[in-house]
């Protein structure tokens, strides 16, 4: 799976918008729109925001693996 599909599909199963996401990331809506259609590169500095607001690894919205265990506790 695509990390496109991945970061719609986080969203989606928190009944989130993308203007909720955009305003996480602080970036435009149609930015993040664009991340999830995949015609602009999700950045690294979004990806990780992401990955703690999800509270998954970056391996798991990248789609390295299929496991959306959560992340190490510091």
């Amino acid at each position: 799976m695509s990390y496109k599909q991945r970061i719609r599909d986080l969203r989606e199963d928190k009944d989130l918008t993308q203007q909720d996401i955009a305003s996480v990331l602080k970036t435009a809506r149609n930015y993040y729109g664009e991340y999830e259609r995949g015609t602009r590169p999700l950045p690294v500095e979004h990806l990780i925001t992401l990955c703690r607001y999800y509270d998954v690894s970056a391996d798991y919205i990248l789609g390295f693996t299929n496991e959306a265990n959560p992340l190490p506790k510091k």
